[in-house]
């Protein structure tokens, strides 16, 4: 069996790190995905807000180096949970259990968000639970266009 899914998204709000009743840190958060498609009349495009828990040193790194607005990749697997509401109702919820997190622009793109605009950029920095201690990578490139299609 496989239950593997990776998203990109902007952080809808600051993560907060809590703690169980065993010391064990985790956060919560939530990112903001829009979808590859719009709607067939040409509209906007649709954003879908997904849930994502990240448990002990991801969750540290995830409450340390990203606020609202940090675009994330997160990879994890889907989790879902049934429980029952403050009037007894059935309910069921999805989220995803974060294994890793990455960052889903550079520090230059990062900077810039915190002023109104949201550029481009990749940064493959990941975190996967065991010491950070890399600065990132940046991957950014510039490419030539020549106007004629590579094959």
């Amino acid at each position: 069996m496989l239950n593997h899914i990776v998203v990109m998204g902007r952080l809808t709000r600051d993560p907060e790190l809590r703690r169980t009743q065993s010391n064990l840190p985790v956060t919560s958060f939530t990112v903001a995905v829009d979808r590859d498609f719009s709607g067939r009349d040409g509209g906007e495009r649709q954003t879908d807000f997904i849930d994502v828990v990240a448990w002990r040193s991801t969750a540290e790194f995830v409450s340390k180096y990203f606020t609202k607005g940090s675009m994330a990749v997160v990879s994890g697997r889907l989790q879902i949970r049934d429980w029952t509401d403050r009037d007894g109702g059935k309910r069921r919820s999805a989220e995803i259990v974060a294994d890793n997190v990455y960052f889903g622009e550079s520090k230059k793109s990062r900077e810039s968000n915190s002023s109104g605009s949201y550029g481009g950029g990749y940064n493959s920095a990941p975190y996967s639970g065991e010491g950070f201690n890399a600065p990132p990578i940046e991957t950014s490139f510039e490419v030539e266009d020549d106007g004629e299609l590579p094959f």
